[in-house]
């Protein structure tokens, strides 16, 4: 019996914001949803400070400087 193993990538591509939750798009097509609500500093940040961001490792955590945030994709998971 042989078992297929599909490779999925967590490297993320883009990030959005809506009033409540986050949402990271990965290389490999998923999106993940994440509620503000477990990021105390990104809830609190106003959209101009969320939206700069940028991304780490090539990919594999997101960058906030100015709210001193750094997110590793793979916790998310």
């Amino acid at each position: 019996m042989s078992i297929l193993t599909i490779s999925k990538s967590p490297l993320a591509i883009d990030v959005r914001f809506d009033e409540a939750r986050m949402y990271i798009s990965l290389e490999d097509g998923r999106e993940l949803s994440i509620p503000l609500e477990w990021f105390p500093k990104l809830r609190d940040a106003n959209q101009d400070a969320l939206l700069n961001f940028r991304f780490i490792g090539g990919g594999e955590g997101i960058h906030w400087e100015s709210l001193d945030e750094d997110i590793l994709v793979t916790n998310l998971l």
